[in-house]
């Protein structure tokens, strides 16, 4: 981590020399002259004390703050405050979570057994006919209107457990893959025999109704879904989810890998056989992950590493090194005679040093070798490197369909524990692939290891593709499911895996947000330590109007998000499974980034048994250590929460109503009630919070009111002052109360679920409420917004205004609410104006307002936005950008302080490639020949795919459509890329509460005055417009992305961080079958592709090349 902070301290060295130089070009020492005159400084002053007077006295008023402060000064004989417990807490939440998780391993164990149990009994027959419920083809009919086959009636209903999707919670259905045929009779025998599924599946869910989607993936291809649901194929038609391609299925299927891929580059490789090798690796790529290496080596005339800076080594696998790899590969080319044996001396070279050092997986190893041929077999290197043990197995990809060099390919393959295939299409990477998890899955075949595997952070998209269903973040647990027959044991035979999610939404409810305080937070984190689930962590970006997933969303780690640790303490401790706590003084960005709280956290840590996760709970040092209690009646309490204008925060679970159908109408108010008045004696809820809720509905009760007399007895005129009055307690609950009609509010997303910075949610409690706690006693923070809804301005035409509320006992003080007004900026204007007219104690007209031309006055925030400026299109924007020379002289005279903040989750535009401008002018030949290359290797394509295809309908007898990923076209890259970036966030110095001081701007001299508005977070600034000082720079709030260097780049991109291995290992099997390693395609030829090598020979060879 600290590597990375050198460039960026480089820059803000080089700034802070620019800004110095200008600063003694200045002559801000300069003895006062005649500009201060024009600009008194008690006048100021008195300015800003009128308009903060005038300000709290209608803030007060309209928001009832010195209401609400009695009321809970009144109670404060009856409180008690208690100390929070950091640890007791976080083992709580990890029992919880533990017992939680627990449940669903149980639901898997009940499917792998009952499936296991099917397929000893069941025999395998060639000729089964059968019909079942494929999810595409149900409540299909053709067009005499009766059902096609596969697609009987099939029940479907909404059910909001699980995303309002149209399901049936009685039995599941089957999803095949496009390109597998759903009457091969391979399918059909395994279709048949899970259908034993069906009453576990039922069974589970009525044991534990928190299970959601529970699935069994065939090693065949065919996915059982339960509830069972219609799958919508794509806009072509096509259903490209493949179960085997997921990460729970590779992950439970096989061990922990390194693998180091040997791939030939030789001029022999060109044309649509490197398209097909470039394919294979891809896919083998995908195959990998977060628990397994990886390196690539290329070979021709010589052999080189496609990552130069991974020379020698192996990275883990995760999304970034498997995007990257992919990228290289893309670009390689063909060139010279291919040196096979050197470049497999290399990789086992790799191997023996990471199996040396105890790098890497520490497990499985294994060298994939893709080409289109071998001279030999290289006895004489596998006796060196792996023999006798063969610690190292082999996997050859024989590219192409020459199988001249067949038999040798098998014997590597065979002589080395390993699988021999041959890939002749794009169509035969998947299917061939996915060969060697099987190999690896047989020594825990074999041993009837069910191991559990849990997954890292993933959103499914693919699952349904065009189901309306909300993204969430998922983790899944799997476990693998084997043939138990006696007479296949030696071969290891892996019938699939059993997987169930878990929303980690679901999970982390059980780390309630009233148990943490304002700014606490719970978090997860995995054994490679990347996060799981933080309110931090944000997986996804805007690309114009569409939200999309980052690249890396699911492998952001810990340091990168908890960037303050920079010693990794905290990442160090939570890997090992530690329990502990530190503290650290953190930086929390707010609003977008565009503010800071500085804070003092306390870190408490453990692990969640039987998981690979760790969870961290942070409370806030200060009111954040503290909770309160309060007792009141039941029957006071229920009367002063049914109040149309009180709400809970509906992200909280007050009440379980999730679970029974007939409570999943019910809002948490509701629930509440009914479990209060005892109506409902099957409602579960949270007693602790109950309590809470209750003693504040009944404490802030007298507020509703007050804000209505306020409205009975007002004039016309209130309603150009504040538009609402709202509050909110530490116990979720809000009051709000409208000023005006509903239809005249300016902000109407305020204080709604759409505005999820001002309302209570799962993670975070409002953003007015975490600023308020953070200002002095009695002070109130303000924050400009732009009202937001159908045919609102764009200009900020509102202002939120909030002040906190604290109790005190024992000399131990904490928050108890935060109350506030949203009020019109032009009511606050108005103020300001007015208050700019005095120029003494007594009310007399002033000689000089901010209205006159000769001067310029701004109020803005203790961040630097402007919230009144004469000039409109100012306000809402940042002090610098308006006036980099005033700005200038606030950071230098300590008024205000530059905080760099860091983003490693940011998205930046990749650079711009700029390619020869002779290029266009080539001549007509060269640019014939360059279409007809192109045009020759797309027939050649076409030609083997339809090949191979045309072959396997006949094999089949039926009519599935094909498909085929075609990598090597030309991609559509993404606009953004993922980078990290630093920005400034500006904060002003409470200490300093009035300064003033002289601009030197070239032959000019600019004056400005600052003073403090009482009670508020906000500065009173007046300057001297007729001085131009535009040879000062804007000083810009925008992020910039960090560059490294190579060397950096490289060191990042190699550093092995720590992280915690999974606990087991299944590497090889005395039993195991090695010679069951695979052999020749039965794919005939066909009279097209006996063509191709004539057409290649006639044809100029310049094109093909």
């Amino acid at each position: 981590m600290p590597s990375r902070l050198w460039p960026v301290a480089w820059a803000s060295v080089q700034k802070t020399a620019a800004i110095l130089c200008l600063l003694l070009l200045s002559g801000a020492a300069l003895p006062p002259t005649i500009g201060q005159a024009k600009i008194p400084l008690e006048t100021v002053k008195l300015w800003a004390d009128t308009f903060g007077r005038d300000l709290y006295d209608t803030v007060t008023k309209y928001s009832g703050s010195l209401l609400l402060q009695k009321k809970y000064k009144d109670v404060e004989p009856s409180l008690r405050i208690q100390e929070v417990d950091g640890l007791e807490l976080v083992r709580k939440f990890s029992e919880d979570m533990e017992t939680m998780l627990h449940r669903k391993v149980e639901a898997i164990k009940n499917l792998v057994a009952a499936a296991e149990e099917a397929d000893l009994n069941h025999e395998f027959n060639k000729s089964l006919v059968f019909d079942y419920y494929n999810s595409v083809l149900i409540n299909e009919r053709d067009a005499n209107g009766n059902y096609v086959e596969l697609g009987a009636e099939f029940v479907l209903e909404s059910n909001a457990h699980f995303s309002n999707l149209m399901v049936n919670t009685s039995l599941s259905s089957v999803q095949l893959p496009t390109n597998v045929y759903n009457k091969d009779p391979d399918i059909l025998n395994g279709v048949y025999m899970s259908e034993a599924l069906n009453p576990v599946f039922v069974e589970n869910f009525q044991r534990d109704p928190t299970l959601t989607w529970q699935y069994f993936g065939s090693s065949t291809g065919f996915f059982r879904i339960y509830p069972g649901i219609k799958w919508t194929p794509d806009e072509n038609g096509v259903i490209a989810f493949d179960c085997r391609n997921r990460g729970w299925y590779i992950q439970a299927a096989t061990s922990p890998k390194d693998i180091v891929i040997v791939v030939d580059t030789s001029g022999s490789m060109k044309g649509l056989r490197m398209t097909i090798a470039k394919h294979t690796i891809s896919t083998i790529l995908d195959t990998l992950g977060e628990n397994d290496f990886v390196n690539i080596i290329a070979y021709n005339d010589y052999i080189h590493y496609i990552e130069p800076c991974f020379k020698g080594t192996l990275v883990q696998a995760d999304r970034d090194n498997r995007e990257h790899f992919k990228q290289l590969v893309d670009k390689l080319t063909v060139k010279g005679v291919g040196v096979v044996d050197q470049a497999l001396r290399e990789a086992f070279q790799i191997l023996k040093q990471c199996r040396e050092a105890r790098h890497g997986s520490l497990c499985n190893q294994a060298v994939m070798l893709v080409t289109d041929g071998a001279v030999e077999n290289y006895e004489p290197v596998f006796e060196k490197y792996n023999q006798p043990d063969h610690k190292v197995r082999v996997f050859t990809y024989l590219i192409g369909r020459e199988v001249t060099f067949a038999d040798r390919m098998r014997w590597i393959a065979c002589n080395n524990k390993g699988y021999y295939t041959q890939i002749s299409t794009l169509a035969d990477a998947q299917e061939n692939v996915m060969e060697y998890l099987h190999v690896l899955s047989r020594p825990m075949v074999i041993s009837h290891d069910h191991d559990v595997t849990w997954t890292e952070a993933y959103m499914d998209s693919k699952l349904f593709s065009s189901q309306a269903q909300s993204l969430t973040l998922l983790t899944t647990v799997a476990m693998p499911v084997f043939s138990k027959k006696n007479e296949t044991r030696s071969h290891g035979i892996l019938l699939g895996v059993m997987g169930s999610d878990v929303a980690l939404r679901e999970l982390m409810k059980l780390a309630p947000q009233y148990k943490l305080g304002v700014h606490g937070y719970a978090f997860l984190n995995t054994n490679n330590g990347y996060i799981l689930s933080h309110p931090d962590l944000r997986p996804l970006y805007r690309e114009g109007k569409k939200l999309k997933l980052k690249p890396n969303y699911n492998s952001v780690d810990l340091s990168e998000v908890e960037w303050e640790d920079r010693a990794e303490v905290l990442r160090t401790a939570m890997i090992n499974g530690e329990t502990g706590s530190l503290s650290m003084d953190v930086k929390v960005p707010l609003d977008t980034g565009k503010r800071v709280l500085f804070l003092t956290n306390d870190y408490f840590f453990t692990d969640i048994s039987d998981t690979p996760f760790s969870l961290g709970v942070v409370l806030s040092q200060g009111h954040g250590e503290y909770i309160f209690l309060g007792n009141t009646s039941v029957e006071e309490g229920l009367h002063d929460l049914l109040h149309p204008d009180l709400t809970l925060a509906r992200d909280w679970t007050y009440c379980i109503t999730d679970i029974d159908p007939a409570h999943r109408k019910l809002s948490q108010l509701e629930a509440m009630v009914r479990f209060l008045t005892g109506e409902d004696p099957d409602l579960k809820c949270d007693e602790e919070l109950v309590r809470e809720v209750l003693f504040d509905a009944v404490v802030t009760a007298p507020m509703e009111a007050y804000w209505t007399a306020l409205v009975l007895n007002s004039s016309e005129a209130l309603e150009h002052v504040a538009d609402v009055a709202f509050l909110g307690t530490r116990a979720g609950l809000l009051r709000r109360s409208l000023y005006i009609g509903s239809e005249k509010v300016s902000d109407k997303k305020f204080l709604t679920p759409e505005d999820e910075n001002s309302v209570f949610t799962m993670d975070h409690f409002p953003l007015w409420y975490r600023q308020a706690t953070e200002q002095p006693a009695g002070s109130f923070v303000f924050n400009l917004r732009l009202a937001e809804g159908p045919g609102s301005p764009s200009e900020p035409v509102v202002v939120t205004v909030s002040t906190a509320v604290a109790v005190t006992v024992d000399k131990k003080t904490t928050i108890a609410a935060a109350v506030g007004i949203q009020m019109r900026l032009e009511s606050l204007q108005r103020m300001f104006w007015a208050a700019t007219q005095q120029c003494s104690a007594v009310d007399e007209p002033c000689p000089k307002s901010c209205q006159d031309s000769d001067l310029d006055c701004f109020v803005i925030d203790h961040n630097g936005f402007i919230l009144i400026s004469e000039r409109s299109q100012e306000m809402g924007r940042f002090l610098g950008e308006v006036d980099g020379a005033l700005m200038t002289q606030l950071l230098s005279t300590g008024v205000f302080s530059q905080v760099t903040m860091y983003d490693y989750q940011a998205m930046c535009k990749p650079p711009s490639h700029h390619h020869s401008a002779a290029r266009p002018l080539v001549s007509p030949i060269s640019a014939f020949l360059t279409v007809t290359r192109w045009l020759m290797e797309e027939l050649l394509l076409f030609l083997l795919e339809w090949s191979a295809w045309g072959s396997w309908q006949v094999d089949r007898g039926a009519a599935a459509k094909p498909v085929f990923h075609h990598s090597h076209k030309q991609k559509q890259q993404d606009v953004l890329q993922p980078c990290d970036t630093e920005y400034p966030v500006f904060v002003h110095q409470r200490a300093v509460q009035e300064a003033n001081g002289l601009i030197q701007c070239g032959a000019c001299q600019k004056i400005f005055v600052m003073q403090q508005v009482p009670n508020s977070s906000l500065l009173l600034l007046v300057t001297d417009p007729t001085c131009d000082c535009s040879i000062f720079p804007p000083i810009l709030q925008e992020a910039t992305e960090v560059k490294y260097n190579a060397s950096v780049k490289c060191d990042r991109m190699r550093s092995q961080k720590l992280r915690r291995r999974p606990d087991s290992c299944h590497a090889f099997h005395p039993e195991e079958n090695a010679q069951d390693c695979g052999g020749t395609s039965d794919t005939p030829a066909s009279l097209p592709l006996l063509l191709l090598p004539v057409c290649a020979w006639v044809l100029p060879s310049q094109l093909l090349q």
